[in-house]
């Protein structure tokens, strides 16, 4: 049975490909933040399966996180405990640099210090790219436009550093967006579809958001969990981006959104400058051409689909609510 340790179990990705990996067989190790709430619901499906162990810990926490991983020797890491928000890195630099890159960095050096003999996997961002021109592949510059990309550009380069300067199996998935049901609340795409649901429910009658201007390229994350998996599964560690190559508008992902529920979105967006980034990113639109190529992934879900798909999801929830 293989073991396999994952940061940030309790997120989106991180709840998806605990599902995945407990399919696979192995037995899975999630770190979890100390918290006077319990934030499990995404895996609290899964606490009854006796292949499932979670543990304490915090990516800032360097000797908790070599003991953790003398102890327990995995035999893949899969780092994607992360400050993940774009908006709120520019609001808390420091405790964004201090997960995102010096977590990544404490990570690695346990893993080192171990001696062990394992996969590591770190969660790259295509945020890393910020203002340079799609599509943006492997090749591309990077040149982040906020704190958050910025730190895990760190991350990035630390990777690629234990592997050069160790020998360490160290790969960095460049992800572009990837949404789901699971997706946080405070999230673009799940504050349009949890809006579209509480709108056509009459809970409410507006959401505001910022940029609608902004592109992305928006994929199901469940799909992308099999593309950080087959990465770790090569012959030889690389660096891929995962992405569906389509890009986006904000005000399109709004009108799919909207529509899906019989909604004319201009009747319930508000424009609220508050939402804007200090320094935006314009386009991100991925080339995985090598990941088709090396790994045989593609993305099958685009954003349009998403957009209906998690509407449902979060109108089924608004209904499940209501009759309580």
């Amino acid at each position: 049975m293989k073991r396999a340790l994952i940061t940030g179990i309790t997120g989106q990705d991180g709840s998806y490909l605990a599902e995945l990996l407990l399919e696979k067989g192995y037995e899975v190790h999630g770190l979890v933040r100390r918290s006077s709430s319990m934030n499990r619901g995404r895996i609290d499906h899964l606490h009854k399966n006796p292949a499932l162990r979670l543990h304490y810990g915090d990516l800032t926490d360097g000797v908790g996180l070599v003991n953790l991983i003398r102890d327990h020797r995995p035999d893949e890491v899969y780092n994607l405990g992360a400050q993940s928000h774009v908006k709120v890195s520019f609001e808390m630099p420091d405790y964004t640099a201090s997960t995102n890159s010096i977590g990544t960095l404490n990570l690695l050096e346990a893993i080192r210090a171990a001696g062990l003999d394992c996969r590591f996997y770190q969660a790259s961002t295509s945020e890393m790219f910020g203002s340079t021109a799609p599509p943006q592949n492997e090749e591309s510059k990077f040149h982040p436009r906020s704190p958050y990309g910025a730190s895990k550009l760190q991350a990035h380069w630390v990777t690629v550093n234990y592997r050069e300067a160790y020998g360490l199996f160290a790969v960095s998935g460049i992800l572009f967006n990837h949404e789901s049901p699971r997706r946080g609340e405070n999230f673009v795409t799940r504050k349009i579809t949890k809006a579209v649901a509480a709108i056509s429910a009459g809970i409410q009658e507006h959401v505001e958001l910022g940029n609608l201007d902004a592109v992305r390229d928006w994929g199901f994350a469940p799909e992308y969990v099999e593309g950080m998996w087959r990465m770790l599964q090569a012959d030889e560690p690389s660096d891929y981006v995962l992405a569906t190559g389509i890009g986006y508008t904000v005000r399109d992902f709004c009108e799919a959104a909207f529509s899906h529920a019989g909604l004319e979105w201009r009747d319930h967006v508000k424009y609220n400058d508050g939402f804007e980034r200090p320094s935006e990113v314009d386009a991100l639109i991925g080339d995985s051409s090598r990941a088709f190529t090396d790994l045989g992934w593609k993305a099958q879900t685009t954003a349009l689909d998403l957009a209906r798909l998690m509407v449902d999801s979060d109108r089924k929830e608004v209904e499940r609510l209501l009759d309580r």
